[in-house]
C-alpha cells in the first residue's frame, strides 16, 4: 500500500495495478483515487469500466490498442472478472506489451497468485493486497476522521467502537457518519454516544451467546438467540456463526497451548489481533474434547434440518439448550 500511495503522490504510474484483499472499503477508495489520478475527472472518452465474469478478454485487448482521444492516457478498469482465478492466457501475454498510453486497474475478490496473469502483473505492474487492518491502523484512521470533523474522541472510546461494531472499514465509516450526526451539537464523542447509535455486529452477539453457553447461562444464551431471530437472522446462519466461533476457539486453544505468539494466532484464526485475548479467555471455559463435541453436534443439527427431520428454529434452539445446561 505504501508503494501505491507513493505512485499517487508522484504521479508516476505503473501500467497495470491489481487491487485485491478482504477490505472492500480500501479497494473502493484506491479504485477511485487511481481513476481520478490517471484520467481527468469526467473524461468518459478515455475511461472504460467492465464488471463481471462475462467480460471478454479479447475485447479488452482491442480497446487497449486504441489511442486515447485528445489525452495522454487511456484507463481500463476491470472489477471481479475472475481473470485472476480462472486462466486468461491472452491477457497474461498482453501484459508484456501494454502500449505506453494504456493503463489497467483490476479490482478482484478472488485471485490465484500461482496464475500466469498474477505473475505478469507482478512483473510489469503493481499488485496491492488490501487486507483487514489492525487495531493501531484503524485507531489512527478513526482519530483522523473524527479530527477532520472538528471533534474529539478518546482512544478508549475508539476501542469500544471497534469492539461493538467490528473492524470492517465500510461498516465503521457508516457508524462514524451516524456518530457525527448524533453529536452535531457536541465537541466530543463518548462511549455513551457509541452505545446509543452504533450497530452491534452480529459476530459480537454470537460471541456473547457463546460466553453464555460457556457460563451455563442457558436463559441468557436463548435470549440472544431470540434477539437475533427478531432481527430476521436466519437460524441456519446463526448456527453457522456459532459453529465458526467454536471452531475458532478450538484453534486458538490449540495454538495458545503450543505457545504461538498472539499475532500469529490472529492471522491463523482470522481474528483481529486485539481480540485474541478475549478468544483465549473464552477458550479456557472449554476442553478441546468438549469443543470437538459441540462442532460435531452443529453438523448433526444442520443435517437434521436438511433432511427434514426437524425445523430450523427448533434445531438451533435445542443445540443451544444442550450445550448451555
Amino acid at each position: 500500500m505504501q508503494s501505491l500511495n507513493e505512485d499517487l503522490k508522484t504521479g508516476q504510474f505503473k501500467h497495470v495495478y491489481l487491487l485485491f484483499g478482504e477490505e472492500a472499503y480500501l479497494k473502493k477508495l484506491y479504485k477511485e483515487r487511481l481513476r481520478k489520478a490517471i484520467v481527468s475527472d469526467g473524461d468518459t472518452m478515455n475511461f472504460s469500466y467492465f464488471e463481471g465474469k462475462n467480460t471478454n478478454p479479447l475485447e479488452i485487448i482491442d480497446l487497449a490498442e486504441t489511442m486515447p482521444f485528445f489525452a495522454e492516457r487511456r484507463l481500463i478498469m476491470l472489477e471481479n472478472t475472475g481473470f485472476f482465478k480462472n486462466a486468461s492466457p491472452e491477457l497474461a501475454e498482453y501484459m508484456k506489451q501494454i502500449p505506453e498510453t494504456t493503463y489497467f486497474v483490476f479490482i478482484e475478490n478472488e485471485i490465484d497468485k500461482r496464475g500466469k496473469l498474477f505473475k505478469a502483473v507482478k512483473e510489469k505492474g503493481r499488485p496491492v493486497e488490501l487486507g483487514r487492518q489492525d487495531e493501531n491502523t484503524l485507531t489512527k484512521w478513526i482519530l483522523g476522521r473524527v479530527k477532520r470533523e472538528g471533534k474529539q474522541i478518546s482512544a478508549q472510546t475508539v476501542k469500544h467502537l471497534l469492539e461493538r461494531s467490528g473492524t470492517d472499514m465500510e461498516t465503521l465509516e457508516k457508524e462514524l457518519e451516524k456518530l457525527f450526526c448524533y453529536t452535531l451539537e457536541q465537541s466530543a464523542i463518548t462511549a455513551a454516544d457509541v452505545d446509543a447509535v452504533c450497530t452491534v455486529q452480529i459476530t459480537n452477539k454470537i460471541f456473547e451467546m457463546v460466553d453464555a453457553v460457556a457460563g451455563r447461562r442457558q436463559r441468557q444464551a436463548l435470549d440472544y438467540y431470540y434477539d437475533l431471530l427478531a432481527l430476521k437472522e436466519p437460524p441456519m446462519r446463526i448456527l453457522f456463526l456459532l459453529a465458526r466461533q467454536f471452531g475458532i476457539l478450538l484453534l486458538v486453544k490449540d495454538l495458545t497451548e503450543r505457545r504461538y505468539p498472539n499475532r500469529e494466532i490472529a492471522s491463523k484464526a482470522g481474528v483481529p489481533p486485539f481480540a485474541v485475548g478475549k478468544y483465549q479467555s473464552q477458550a479456557k471455559a472449554f476442553t478441546a474434547k468438549r469443543l470437538k463435541e459441540i462442532l460435531e453436534a452443529a453438523v448433526n443439527a444442520e443435517e437434521a434440518v436438511k433432511t427434514g427431520k426437524m425445523g430450523d428454529i427448533l434445531s438451533v434452539e435445542l443445540f443451544i439448550i444442550e450445550y448451555s445446561r
